[in-house]
């Protein structure tokens, strides 16, 4: 049920829940650093430009960093991979502690063991209320065939069945 301000938050977030999502990292360096936040907020755009969505929470400390940079890598989890998942969505820290990782030909970090990687520069960013709408430009990208996506549905890590 909704009421004229809205659905509770809570109520929106279960509901919401219900579709379930990949689960992404996006990385960057910054002054030197490599940074990074877990995000499952991020979708396919345009085929032609090659365009993707990444839609960071305004509170993120992390998203600042990489918008300076101006490009970004999304690492596209693989099912293996949960607890890294756990340790980039935590605010702080050192996330790439113990990551084994590698530059993008374009300076970002992509993720060992991902099940792809989509290199981007940041081409636009919206109002999205409490996210940003940050826009992609592909500029390069890789897929692991034999690698299943994590999924993440209904406040918990899924892996992918097939029928």
């Amino acid at each position: 049920m909704v009421d004229a301000a809205g659905p509770h938050p809570a109520t929106l977030r279960r509901v919401l829940g219900h579709y379930p999502s990949g689960v992404t990292v996006v990385t960057a360096v910054s002054d030197g650093v490599p940074v990074g936040f877990a995000c499952q907020s991020f979708h396919s755009l345009s085929l032609d430009p090659p365009m993707i969505l990444v839609l960071p929470a305004r509170g993120s400390t992390t998203w600042p960093k990489i918008r300076q940079t101006g490009l970004f890598c999304v690492n596209i989890l693989a099912q293996e991979q949960a607890d890294l998942c756990q340790a980039f969505a935590v605010s702080g820290g050192e996330k790439f502690r113990g990551v084994d990782w590698r530059l993008s030909d374009r300076g970002s970090p992509i993720i060992a063991g991902a099940s792809a990687w989509i290199d981007c520069d940041l081409v636009g960013e919206h109002d999205g209320g409490d996210h940003t709408i940050a826009v992609g430009l592909v500029m390069g990208l890789e897929s692991d065939e034999s690698r299943a996506p994590l999924i993440f549905h209904r406040g918990t890590f899924h892996t992918l069945e097939r029928v």
